[in-house]
């Protein structure tokens, strides 16, 4: 023992200059205080990122773990037994893997020579930035299931837990300034964008602080680059070819993400839009969200043919693990190069899974078992399976994701009291934001200087 405690101290002696060395197992845990106080490094600051989308506060565990100090015991205390005293250990930045290199799902692969790759690289700071981005749009879902349970969220209201690697692998393979369109499951795409789950949940309850004003409610939702949510089913395809138009007669170098899911899959506009964009070559990367369920209808029964990334027939296409944000990561990333070097759009099918009905009156158990949504939340959930990655390659800790959790919980929570308590739009209000400008003919009904009177 006092061997072991001679070499711990010489070797303190050397790190801090000293010259005489801890005599006693207090004096020298008291050193390895004093010497953790001097060398630990302070927390780094929090820098203002432009990248999208819009971070909950950071948790109190952000790059390292907080210092705690290595010695707690009763060393202040006068009076009472002296106790030994304790000792924590804490860890810091320097104990996690900075990066680490992932196998992939390989991507089937229609009209392609070569698909995306195989392996794909993760930094500890991007994977925990898309765990936060995954469990804040799991968060706000659940809190929009429970307000439209308490029928504080009235009309429709379609979730997107379960699907949250699509919009989170997008978002991190794409621009801000590139664009994006999408049906009317959009609150993750909402957020991805840059708008605050404070504004989602307010635009869900009507109120005067949603994003739309309290006016679009859960379809209908817009952000810089991001056309919303679209009702018409399959209504958005033809409208993203458009925008992809655009960008290739502007010359920006930009793609258009167009998402539709698998019950919009056999409208014939797509396959006008598909057309178009094959013979003009159009920057657009038309995505299929293949949930499994066109509202209650499998995709069996709804489709002759269900290899959906293959429907572009001339265009080539992709089918990808839509479960896992590196899958959806690298292949968006593909299909955005390939936009961008003017070879045309693509086509993607991304196969994932929601966990909630349809929209919020379908229970979404008549037509499929407990027990199967309970086997892909436990085999396939996207959140669970780049924890558990993280995890396995020592990239943050259990301590630091329950932080995160904690902090989000906190984030939403505080985003449900403003959508609560903000004030419905006022009544005069009601015909504004119609037109960009002054309207261009007398409408009836829809003159923003009308007088409106309430009725009820």
């Amino acid at each position: 023992m006092k061997t072991m405690l001679a070499m711990i101290s010489n070797a303190l002696c050397r790190m801090t200059g000293r010259n005489a060395g801890a005599q006693t197992v207090s004096e020298l845990l008291s050193d390895l205080s004093e010497f953790v106080d001097l060398t630990s490094p302070a927390p780094p600051a929090t820098t203002q990122t432009q990248r999208l989308p819009p971070k909950p506060p950071p948790p109190p565990v952000s790059t390292r773990a907080a210092a705690a100090p290595l010695v707690s015991g009763s060393a202040d205390q006068l009076d009472g037994p002296v106790r030994t005293p304790r000792v924590v250990v804490s860890r810091s930045f320097a104990d996690f893997t900075p990066q680490a290199t992932f196998d992939i799902k390989k991507c089937d692969l229609h009209g392609l020579e070569e698909g995306p790759p195989v392996k794909a690289e993760l930094t500890r700071e991007q994977g925990l930035q898309y765990y936060r981005t995954m469990q804040t749009v799991r968060r706000m879902e659940l809190k929009a299931d429970q307000l439209y349970k308490q029928k504080i969220i009235r009309g429709f209201c379609h979730l997107y837990d379960g699907q949250e690697a699509c919009a989170a692998g997008i978002e991190a393979a794409i621009n801000p300034s590139d664009h994006l369109i999408t049906a009317y499951r959009a609150h993750g795409y909402t957020y991805t964008r840059g708008i605050s789950v404070k504004e989602i949940l307010a635009e869900l309850t009507g109120r005067r602080g949603g994003v739309a004003k309290g006016k679009g409610g859960s379809m209908h939702m817009y952000a810089p680059h991001f056309y919303g949510g679209n009702g018409i089913v399959g209504a958005q395809v033809p409208l993203g070819a458009g925008v992809a138009l655009a960008c290739q007669y502007q010359g920006n170098n930009q793609v258009c993400i167009t998402l539709y899911g698998d019950g919009a899959a056999n409208q014939g506009q797509l396959f006008e839009s598909f057309n178009m964009a094959a013979l003009w070559k159009l920057p657009c990367i038309f995505i299929c969200e293949n949930n499994k369920y066109g509202m209650g209808t499998s995709v069996e029964r709804a489709a002759a043919s269900t290899d959906y990334y293959k429907r572009g027939d001339f265009i080539p296409g992709l089918r990808v693990d839509g479960m896992d944000v590196l899958c959806v990561r690298e292949a968006t990333k593909f299909a955005a190069d390939h936009c961008r070097a003017g070879k045309g759009p693509v086509v993607m099918e991304l196969q994932t899974y929601r966990y909630h009905g349809h929209s919020m009156s379908d229970p979404g158990v008549s037509y499929r078992t407990r027990e199967e949504i309970q086997e892909v939340r436990s085999k396939s959930d996207p959140i669970s399976m780049l924890k558990e990655r993280m995890l396995s390659h020592n990239m943050a800790s259990v301590e630091e994701f329950k932080e995160i959790d904690i902090e989000i919980r906190k984030h939403v929570e505080e985003a449900t009291q403003f959508a609560t308590s903000d004030p419905e739009p006022p009544l005069e209000e009601l015909c504004n934001h119609i037109f960009s400008s002054d309207p261009p003919l007398e409408v009836r009904g829809t003159n923003p200087w009308s007088k409106l009177k309430s009725v009820s």
